[in-house]
């Protein structure tokens, strides 16, 4: 802790303007940076899914030493990515996230608009494929090659639905005891986790299920398998959501 920090947090208690709510974008940044920041920080977690795990797959043959490679390399560059843009746009990176946070604000809780979720998607969608892209370049795979990584099996499905609930209880439960300020490590390392916990290894995301779609490599999943992944995570969204409303329920006053 530095000297300064007592003095900063004594400015914003008296400062009468309105600060952020937990799970909220900060107000004073433009949507168009905030676009940004989801696209740039949804392509850098794609690439760096895939980027290790062609890297994993050219270092060995051992399976388990691929996933352990690509498990710890997503761990440390999510936490780097929440980290960096999370004070810009909320470091969503994740349809999912976003579609949840505009639930929750509908409902009065804190969130982004209709308006910023039509922004944030695309961005994050397009970022998931330049991600996916840009990893192949580097490695010197082609550039759009679709995958062949069957994942349609009903264990899988489900493996999905599990990874995304737990996700969307961590983010949310975290904002409703104002406990976001661990979200870097807090949500790493649950992602990190569920690569060995779920029989999906955990995608969680459309966008990134889309971007890795676009690679016929360690990490990719074949178009054909997406929809159903993303219909789960959807619903796993929904799961959370109401797992967040139950344990985390408002108490009643003794007034009430």
């Amino acid at each position: 802790m530095t000297a300064t920090e007592p003095a900063a947090r004594d400015a914003m208690a008296t400062d009468p303007s309105p600060q952020p709510a937990p799970g909220a974008t900060p107000p004073r940044t433009p949507l168009a940076a905030r676009a940004a920041a989801e696209l740039v920080g949804t392509a850098a977690l794609v690439a760096i899914v895939v980027g290790s795990g062609i890297q994993a797959t050219r270092l060995t043959d051992d399976v388990a030493l691929q996933l352990l490679a690509n498990s710890t390399a997503t761990v440390f560059g999510l936490g780097v990515l929440i980290a960096l843009l999370g004070p810009v746009s909320g470091a969503h990176f994740n349809p999912a996230v976003s579609l949840a946070e505009w639930w929750t604000a509908r409902r009065g809780g804190a969130g982004v608009t209709g308006r910023e979720l039509a922004v944030y998607v695309p961005s994050q969608i397009v970022g998931g494929i330049l991600g996916a892209i840009l990893a192949d370049a580097m490695f010197g795979e082609p550039l759009v090659k679709w995958s062949t990584h069957d994942r349609s099996a009903g264990n899988l499905l489900l493996g999905e639905v599990v990874a995304t609930a737990g996700l969307i209880l961590l983010i949310f439960g975290l904002a409703r005891t104002d406990r976001l300020r661990f979200a870097p490590v807090a949500v790493a390392s649950y992602i990190g986790a569920a690569y060995w916990f779920t029989s999906s290894t955990s995608f969680a995301n459309p966008a990134v299920t889309i971007g890795r779609a676009f690679t016929d490599t360690f990490a990719g999943i074949a178009p054909a398998s997406v929809p159903a992944f993303i219909g789960m995570q959807v619903i796993g969204a929904a799961v959370g959501l109401a797992l967040v409303a139950v344990i985390f329920m408002r108490g009643r006053t003794d007034a009430e």
